[in-house]
């Protein structure tokens, strides 16, 4: 994007091409255009997000970047995930897209026109800027190496967005508002997706629903799980599987906490072995290809049964999560569903002799965080909404949201007796907010207890007769 060609990105033991196969390598390719009628999921809804953003920003540039490649380790990056603001505005989800930019070019006092700038498809025959042998030699971008893009034409069509050549932009940004230096362009993007219209709460259903599936996977493997040394890595890769086959992967890195583990919030490490007498908290949902994603948890005993104070535990935090699923209406404020789960906590904790008395703020001792946030293109969805729009603010009809307290009673809590010691648990599902209350999305997750057990030993029969 500069008047010099940078450098391919071509790997430190590829071998030199000879003048015999460029030529060769450049010639006798047949034509492989899109289907005609191609488009992306969301282009029937994204031009009225265009226009809700246009009308917060009058007669100034926006400048939405997708983002960049991240490298893992020397050579190889991460999988590629376009910033969500983007996807959210063009529709373009796709590991293709790195280093695209969308503007929102004023047009006029109230209006802008949106332009992708984007990196063609590499081309078969070569200019300055591109090199006619990028598309098999150059590993970031080349199309033998990463994959088909589509040309300019082809994205238009599929977007319905103008597009133009990222050369034009000359590595650099156009001066403008831009989200990674403009909090106030941060936080309306956040702001304008705190509500979900009818087409994102079905693309949270499917991923919800396909998060089902994967727990469903997840119990058919404890056989297998249960007699490995790193039984946690074998539940995510179950669920994993799942998250791949089924959408675009996982929409956070899951969360296989067995015994003790599970009183560590965010156990991502995922390598210990599975005891037949602990329980195993799971947090985990699946990315759609549109990139919406579920967040749901489930702590199921590994035997099949919950003992006595396990079931003890996992009714008190069951008894929270339904008092903040009752407390979510249009109207209340975001903070409420919180609050009412954390009084049945102190006052369980209270019962217990945990606590001298349920006043004030010790139950967090054994909760920690918060009960709930917003859910959509990210797991922690719109976060950078100001407090007024969203911590501190109303619930409103179309918000999708988690309720999730739990427990955490970590093994060395001295203020714990003995047989409460490292027992984790958490549940969590995933709502949206209705004229009259909330709708359960992961409904067909079982939550009681007895429901759990039976769940769990319906799909385990399976896999004994299988």
């Amino acid at each position: 994007m500069s008047d010099t060609a940078p450098p391919l990105r071509t790997g430190s033991h590829d071998l030199s091409v000879s003048t015999e196969l460029a030529r060769f390598m450049g010639r006798d390719w047949a034509p492989t255009p899109l289907p005609q009628d191609a488009r992306v999921a969301a282009r029937a809804v994204t031009p009225a997000r265009r226009a809700r953003l246009s009308a917060r920003f009058p007669g100034e540039r926006l400048v939405i970047p997708a983002g960049e490649l991240k490298v893992r380790s020397n050579d190889c990056d991460h999988r590629f995930r376009p910033y969500s603001a983007y996807a959210w505005l063009t529709g373009l989800t796709g590991e293709d897209q790195p280093g695209h930019v969308l503007v929102l070019e004023p047009s006029g006092p109230h209006d802008h026109e949106a332009v992708l700038y984007i990196r063609p498809r590499s081309p078969r025959t070569g200019r300055a800027e591109r090199p006619a042998d990028a598309f098999y030699r150059d590993r970031r971008h080349g199309e033998f190496w990463v994959g088909r893009r589509p040309d300019l034409a082809e994205t238009e069509r599929l977007t319905g967005i103008r597009c133009a050549d990222l050369d034009e932009l000359g590595g650099t940004l156009p001066p403008g508002r831009e989200p990674s230096t403009d909090p106030e362009l941060a936080a309306v993007l956040s702001e304008l997706r705190l509500i979900k219209d009818d087409w994102e709460i079905d693309q949270l259903q499917q991923a919800v629903d396909h998060t089902t599936a994967g727990f469903e996977d997840v119990v058919r493997s404890l056989p297998r799980a249960l007699a490995h040394p790193r039984g946690e890595r074998w539940i995510e890769g179950a669920f994993g599987l799942r998250a791949r086959a089924e959408g675009n992967g996982l929409g956070y890195e899951t969360i296989a906490a067995s015994g003790a583990h599970a009183c560590v919030l965010h156990w991502t490490r995922n390598d210990g072995a599975l005891n037949p007498a602990d329980l195993l908290l799971l947090d985990a949902g699946v990315e759609t290809d549109t990139l919406y994603t579920a967040d749901i948890t489930r702590t199921l005993p590994l035997s099949g049964r919950f003992s006595p104070v396990q079931r003890q535990v996992y009714e008190l935090v069951l008894a929270a999560q339904e008092a903040g699923i009752a407390a979510l209406r249009p109207g209340a404020l975001f903070r409420d569903f919180h609050r009412a789960a954390m009084r049945v906590i102190a006052e369980g904790l209270a019962e217990w002799g945990v606590l001298k008395d349920a006043e004030g703020d010790l139950h967090r001792r054994y909760t920690l965080c918060s009960s709930g946030h917003m859910l959509g293109l990210d797991v922690h969805d719109c976060a950078q909404a100001r407090a007024g729009a969203y911590l501190d603010g109303v619930l409103e009809e179309g918000q999708v949201l988690t309720v999730e307290p739990g427990l955490y009673l970590q093994p060395d809590d001295l203020t714990l007796p003995p047989e409460l010691r490292g027992i984790g648990v958490r549940i969590e599902d995933d709502l949206v907010v209705t004229s009259d209350g909330a709708r359960l999305l992961s409904s067909a997750l079982p939550r009681t207890p007895d429901a759990v057990e039976e769940w769990m030993g319906t799909l385990l029969d399976g896999t004994a007769t299988q």
